[in-house]
């Protein structure tokens, strides 16, 4: 055999060795994915477990004081006060989740008439909203806060683009309401609006509100945050009072 032939041909003293270390690499591979896989699943499992957990021992911790923040008698409150179901939410004029979910909170409050009652909590973590809750706040003085509400958040993309409030576009919002601009300017610098938005953060502390909207059915918080885990929500209530 010539020396060619020789250096051509196959040496299963290396091929065999390199092949499994080739299996092994691929393994090696597998093992890695799955794992992280693993990882990935257990995060998101014990993440909503943690959430979960976090919300229920906020609720139940805030019963045992002396003061209850999901009892909201200075609050806004929208519905039949003697509704067995009571949903506060904490919301932030300027958060466009807020305003994508205010209408399915009246959409359930309509298909259950006289049945679920709204209140209405009000925190400020977009910049420049406390400008807002303090417009909202003072509005109630002249028996206008729904429909400024409304008002507010069907033009929120036009006074607060990129979440940033913008108070003179604010007031053009607010045009078509009815109010005595003026008296509400000076309302909204009054001690009392200053004591309720101070009593809503407290409150939102307490029960440890991050991001809006939250809410809390007959004390509940949701155990994740969605559209259809506010209605299951809402409908185990329904269920359970009716």
């Amino acid at each position: 055999m010539s020396r060619k032939s020789r250096r051509n041909r196959p040496n299963p003293e290396r091929q065999g060795p390199q092949a499994d270390n080739a299996s092994q690499a691929s393994r090696r591979r597998r093992g890695i994915v799955i794992g992280a896989v693993v990882a990935v699943l257990l995060a998101i499992v014990v993440g909503t477990l943690l959430y979960k957990g976090d919300r229920q021992q906020a609720s139940q911790g805030a019963a045992t004081t002396n003061h209850d923040p999901l009892a909201s008698a200075h609050s806004p409150m929208l519905g039949d006060a003697g509704a067995k179901v009571h949903i506060v939410e904490f919301i932030d004029p300027a958060c466009e989740t807020c305003a994508q979910f205010f209408p399915l909170v009246k959409q359930m409050m309509a298909e259950n008439p006289n049945r679920i009652r709204l209140s209405i909590r009000h925190v400020a973590f977009h910049d420049g909203s406390d400008y807002v809750v303090k417009l909202l706040e003072a509005s109630r003085k002249q028996d206008k806060y729904l429909p400024t509400l409304e008002a507010l958040l069907a033009s929120q993309a036009q006074w607060a683009p990129h979440h940033t409030v913008q108070p003179d576009l604010v007031l053009q919002a607010i045009a078509g309401v009815g109010l005595n601009i003026e008296q509400l300017l000076v309302d909204m610098n009054s001690p009392e609006v200053a004591q309720r938005m101070e009593q809503d953060r407290n409150d939102a502390v307490t029960l440890k509100v991050t991001a809006t909207p939250e809410y809390f059915v007959n004390g509940r918080p949701m155990p994740s945050f969605g559209e259809q885990q506010l209605m299951s929500l809402v409908n185990e209530a329904l269920q359970s009072a009716y």
